[in-house]
């Protein structure tokens, strides 16, 4: 195993040990999933994406989604945003009301219904535009001393790659880290992210680089860092169905060569514990149970557990549910190893994006694209 770097990363006053960030994602990095990471090992776990103006019009939905934890420190949350205006008065209510220690801001995301209105990934490509959001971002969140950070992706093509100028555009605004998913948006999932970005955007800056992309396992993590200078890793499906993985990342970055493999047993009572904190955040056991539904593929990959088992777990309303399909199940079947270092969660092809007509016509029009706030969350 190579020996893993000493990175000395902070987020504001916050140390960031070991150099591990959980991706937002959609519907999983909720208050419950980030508490069951963080009893796993350590990190900066950042809430699921929220759009600023549903944030500024105070959106029940959204509001649930910027819960925290009593103990969470530093409190992360990511935001989406497409007009410098609503960014800056989402930043000065998150310092007003001191809702969160850290923002991220979303550029990464590659799902169609967001680039299409000229968000996420395709918002770099507009330089201009792209750099006025930053800068409301961090003037907004300055006099609270806020972090400010940025998650992006390579370009939207590879015909029209931004990350590098992207980069720089960030750190003169004043960005404290800048994190890249080693893909373009057409890629979405598919094919093997490209390191290589993420060791010519490290070059190409002073402030930290946090890299993205397959990380399956903890030696991936350090493999990353080793072979990019990346003083950082974000992970995302990596950890799905697997929240163990960050007792590797915390083992591995000690310099310990220990990996979590734990039993069908143990998996199971990690299982119930993530749907009883979603039923402890939702407010109902059965709305917990149903959320947790998602969970169970993942969690079960690669286990010899029957389809018909795997569809009950899926369709259960209660924590007697499961617990009723658990007991049916050997506690004793062993980790299924020829799952290590395998892709998790979702995969797609690679697809043309959807963008707005005219988008790639000037990269200096700093127009905000009209109708590009959205109802929710998504990528």
């Amino acid at each position: 195993m190579t020996s893993p770097r000493k990175p000395n990363l902070t987020l504001g006053t916050f140390p960031v040990a070991p150099p591990v960030v959980l991706a937002p994602m959609a519907g999983i990095t909720n208050v419950a999933f980030r508490r069951l990471c963080r009893e796993h090992g350590a990190g900066v776990y950042v809430c699921e994406m929220v759009m600023t103006r549903a944030l500024v019009e105070r959106n029940e939905k959204t509001l649930r989604m910027v819960t925290f934890a009593g103990d969470e420190q530093p409190r992360s949350l990511q935001l989406y945003g497409v007009d410098p205006v609503t960014v800056r008065k989402a930043v000065e209510m998150i310092a007003a009301e001191n809702l969160a220690d850290h923002v991220d801001m979303n550029f990464g995301c590659p799902v169609p219904r967001v680039t299409r209105k000229g968000g996420g990934a395709a918002l770099p490509y507009k330089r201009r535009l792209f750099a006025q959001i930053i800068e409301a971002a961090v003037r907004a969140a300055e006099p609270a001393g806020i972090p400010v950070t940025v998650k992006m992706r390579i370009g939207i093509d590879d015909e029209h790659h931004t990350y590098l100028e992207a980069g720089r555009i960030a750190q003169e605004a004043g960005a404290a880290w800048v994190a890249l998913h080693g893909r373009t948006a057409a890629q979405r999932y598919s094919g093997e992210a490209d390191w290589s970005a993420i060791k010519n955007l490290k070059e190409a800056l002073e402030i930290p680089v946090l890299g993205n992309g397959d990380i399956w396992e903890a030696t991936d993590a350090v493999r990353m860092m080793s072979e990019t200078g990346a003083d950082g890793v974000v992970v995302g499906r990596g950890c799905l169905g697997r929240p163990w993985l960050f007792a590797d990342l915390a083992a591995v970055f000690s310099g310990q060569d220990t990996r979590a493999l734990p039993t069908l047993g143990e998996v199971m009572a990690t299982m119930r514990r993530h749907a009883e904190l979603l039923a402890s955040w939702l407010g109902t056991e059965r709305d917990g149970v149903v959320d947790f539904r998602k969970h169970v593929a993942w969690y079960l990959k690669g286990f010899p557990v029957g389809g018909d088992t795997r569809r009950a777990l899926a369709t259960s309303s209660s924590l007697a549910d499961l617990d009723a399909h658990f007991a049916r199940l050997d506690p004793d079947v062993p980790f299924p190893t020829e799952t290590l270092g395998k892709p998790r969660g979702r995969t797609n092809s690679p697809g043309k994006v959807s963008l707005p007509y005219g988008w790639l016509a000037d990269r200096d029009d700093d127009t905000v694209p009209a109708a590009a706030e959205l109802e929710d969350s998504g990528g």
